[in-house]
């Protein structure tokens, strides 16, 4: 693409330097993988501040820089190094903005579903994923756990990538023939703007409770990040919502889009009856009208018939046949990470990515309601560095309560000393079950 066609797609305050003739071969934000003819975005980070390698950009052939702070570098640097100088209001907009524009818009070349929430996003996904495909359509996923561009799978660094890559992925997965792509949209990623200038055609909150306030400060601040999604829906959009959380009004209030919802309330428009479980899955009952269906998955706890109901209600809506639906949830296998049973012998392994308080609580309560034989429950579980410490004491109280013992280990501390981060865990513990 020429430079000067790039420039239609961003909001430029002021543009210096020879702009025709120039093609531009990529848009990056990080100055370490610019190539010759990048448009390099310095991003203020909370860590590092991507104007100071401005230089670094224009030494490694960028044809031209967008950035926000005009006093950073001298305006001759761009002159000696015969590089367009482009100032903008906000960096994080316009790499949004310069992204989708240099790969076409992909996502209006898709139907691309948003999923938001503390809770279940990467079960919500996975279940859509799988029940579309199902249906013989090919659909593309953005996660936490692995990004797939139709059946090839790449590694996931971010729960959502920096615009750039993601819509990097999305016309990857245009490129491939898919119909579909399926996101998790995380409140980090909503707050930076990395999917400012998507168009979502539907969007799925699956619940909202207190995390990530080491970034978002207060929970308040949290919910008006998730809320961001809701808010930009187009009136033809679609919105599957959690009615059973607290919080549901709140995050719709200024959403225009027409609404789903599901939960056990009799106000439900699908409600989840009769939910029963045990380790080898989970089975319940959605009420939708004057029908009912009866749904089974190997995904074990009550908190996979909410997740399941979510696929299920978004995927009607796109006129999926509704027996397709139930093979593509009883069909989706076991998700790294989310309640996974390991066996072996006569003792069962639950490994689960709990990393909430409330998550940590409904899998342990989930685990005290299947022992029924009264076998000792053993927990091992850690926090991570450099991340909320106010949900630390939380989880060590909700661990020690709900377990018959307690192994507190190391779990990526990042920059901190593991041993203040255990000592964090350990204040908020009452019962001296600990080790």
């Amino acid at each position: 693409m020429k430079l000067v066609e790039l420039l239609n797609g961003v909001k430029a305050i002021q543009v210096t330097g020879e702009v025709l003739n120039k093609e531009v071969s990529g848009i990056e934000y990080d100055s370490r993988i610019v190539k010759k003819n990048s448009v390099f975005v310095a991003i203020k980070g909370f860590n590092v501040d991507g104007h100071l390698f401005i230089q670094d950009a224009l030494n490694k052939g960028a044809v031209a820089v967008i950035f926000e702070d005009n006093y950073s570098v001298p305006e001759n640097l761009f002159k000696y190094s015969n590089a367009v100088k482009i100032l903008v209001s906000d960096s994080r907009t316009a790499l949004a903005e310069v992204s989708n524009f240099f790969y076409s818009h992909p996502s209006r070349n898709l139907n691309l579903i948003g999923i938001t929430g503390t809770n279940g996003k990467t079960t919500v996904s996975y279940f859509i994923k799988n029940i579309l495909e199902e249906a013989g359509i090919k659909t593309g996923l953005l996660g936490t756990i692995s990004n797939y561009v139709g059946d090839v799978q790449t590694v996931s660094k971010l729960t959502t990538p920096e615009s750039n890559n993601l819509n990097d992925l999305l016309f990857q997965m245009v490129n491939e023939g898919c119909e579909y792509a399926v996101m998790e949209v995380s409140s980090h990623a909503l707050a930076l703007k990395r999917v400012n200038s998507l168009f979502f055609r539907s969007a799925v909150f699956t619940n909202i409770t207190p995390e990530h306030l080491d970034f978002h400060n207060d929970f308040q601040s949290y919910l008006k990040a998730k809320k961001i999604l809701f808010d930009n829906l187009t009136d033809d959009a679609l919105v599957v919502y959690n009615c059973d959380d607290v919080h549901s009004d709140e995050i719709l209030i200024d959403c225009t889009a027409s609404k789903l919802s599901y939960g056990t309330s009799t106000l439900s428009d699908y409600q989840i009856n009769d939910i029963s479980y045990d380790l080898s899955g989970t089975a319940f009952t959605i009420n939708h009208l004057q029908n009912s269906y009866r749904v089974e998955t190997s995904l074990v706890g009550g908190f996979n018939a909410y997740n399941a109901t979510a696929a299920f209600a978004i995927c009607e809506h796109y006129g999926i046949d509704e027996e397709l639906i139930l093979s593509g949830i009883k069909n989706t296998q076991q998700i790294p990470g989310r309640f996974e049973v390991l066996k072996e012998e006569n003792k069962n392994v639950i490994v689960d990515y709990s990393h909430t308080p409330d998550s940590l609580q409904k899998s342990l309560e989930v685990i005290r309601s299947l022992n029924k034989e009264g076998v000792e429950v053993i927990t091992v579980f850690g926090c991570g560095g450099n991340r909320d410490k106010i949900k630390r004491p939380e989880m060590g109280r909700i661990a020690t309560e709900l377990s018959d013992e307690v192994i507190i280990t190391s779990d990526n501390p990042r920059n901190e000393d593991p041993y203040e981060i255990i000592k964090d865990i350990k204040s908020g513990i009452k019962k001296k079950i600990l080790k």
